[in-house]
């Protein structure tokens, strides 16, 4: 998943059937207004509306995954986004108002929301609503739309497929009325060998609704189709990637779909893409999730190139882009086996807790701060205490000399 879409290209894409995640590319979305201040709990200084939910669940999920507990309210907001339905929207600015017919409640939101609840714990009854609302709008075919009724893209299948995993479901039995499930959808999503398509997954044009080689959604179809979530271990041993052939089973789509991606990163170790009228510029999110799906597919070596591609160039990108960003980039640093809190020149962590509220264990540190500015330094106090217990010491024993005369 991704967050180099614009705003409004991310709601224009989910209309015309292509699918991709609506993160927001936060540099290019308007910061909201003074007179709409952002909830105190939520991740990043960007407007929300087409993001909310998604880059706080990455947030959660990122900070969870290096053993960060994250601050309540950022938890309370995300699980206060929640429909009576169990769906989520990309963001709801007003969540004291019941959901309705025009609250466009989405596959991928929902998805990330599950990942990261259920890594946190704690939140069973929200996951089971959320997973439960997942399984109703699966479509026949056996995979999922960005919006309910829209037809299976790899994007939205992949993600749901790694939020039932992250729930305790087995993907390849959930399954819709005509017994398919996402094992069967993700391979016909794919694209064939040869004419430069080369096994990638495909996400639909805008103008044709034919099936184009796509990066992102090859990343998110090869997590999918390996029943993996949004967090990677490092690969064990490194393979070399697979020859293309027929993706008859969702094993050789994302045997076929890693080799795309290691084929595409060769030359540079990373992706490139341009928006309309520019030119090819290097893709840093595209990068992130292809290492993601390098490392589950056991193609070691790739995504260590990748990563350290990363870690010399991306600072600036995800500084402009925000929490989602961070958390991708923590996500591709652990599949690789790379230090998220030594990326090359920046700390992930401490700059994607930066971006939000401080987290829980962070606290202390918080206290300790505020007594230092207040010119109450903890040492000061600890022996402030210290004269006190000696002085009451020296009290009860001058105390008990004389009772005994």
């Amino acid at each position: 998943m991704n967050v180099r879409r614009s705003a409004a290209a991310a709601a224009a894409t989910a209309v015309l059937l292509t699918a991709a995640v609506p993160a927001a590319h936060a540099a290019e979305t308007p910061s909201p207004s003074s007179s709409a201040a952002l909830p105190s709990g939520l991740y990043g200084d960007k407007d929300p509306k087409f993001d909310g939910v998604f880059r706080q669940s990455y947030a959660l999920l990122a900070q969870d995954s290096v053993g960060v507990k994250p601050a309540r309210k950022a938890v309370d907001w995300l699980t206060g986004q929640q429909c009576d339905s169990g769906g989520f929207a990309a963001f709801r600015a007003d969540p004291s108002e019941a959901c309705d017919a025009k609250t466009q409640v989405d596959s991928n939101s929902t998805a990330a929301a599950v990942q990261a609840l259920s890594a946190l714990g704690g939140q069973d009854a929200t996951v089971k609503k959320a997973v439960d609302w997942l399984k109703s709008v699966q479509n026949q075919d056996g995979g999922w739309g960005y919006n309910p009724g829209l037809p299976s893209d790899a994007n939205s299948t992949g993600i749901v497929v790694g939020a039932l995993v992250a729930a305790g479901e087995k993907p390849a039995e959930v399954t819709s009325q005509k017994g398919k499930s996402a094992h069967d959808a993700l391979p016909k999503l794919a694209l064939p060998c040869g004419k430069g398509e080369d096994g990638a997954f495909g996400l639909a044009d805008m103008k044709t609704g034919k099936l184009a080689p796509n990066a992102d959604a090859t990343a998110a179809g090869v997590l999918g189709s390996l029943d993996q979530g949004l967090v990677v271990k490092p690969a064990e041993k490194s393979a070399e990637p697979a020859k293309c052939a027929a993706p008859k089973d969702v094993a050789q789509a994302a045997k076929n779909g890693a080799a795309y991606l290691a084929g595409q990163l060769a030359e540079n170790d990373h992706l490139t893409s341009a928006m309309p009228g520019s030119e090819d510029q290097p893709d840093y999110g595209n990068t992130a999730d292809a290492v993601a799906a390098l490392s589950a597919a056991g193609l070691g070596d790739q995504a260590k190139k990748s990563t350290d591609w990363l870690k010399k160039n991306a600072a600036k990108w995800a500084k402009d882009n925000g929490p989602a960003a961070y958390a991708q980039l923590i996500f591709a640093a652990q599949a690789a086996g790379a230090n998220p809190k030594d990326f090359g020149a920046t700390d992930l962590v401490r700059s994607l807790n930066a971006t939000g509220p401080a987290p829980q264990q962070e606290d202390a540190a918080a206290d300790e701060k505020k007594d230092e500015d207040s010119g109450l330094s903890p040492w000061w106090i600890i022996g402030v205490f210290f004269v006190a217990s000696v002085g009451f010491g020296f009290l009860l024993s001058g105390r008990n000399k004389k009772n005994q005369l």
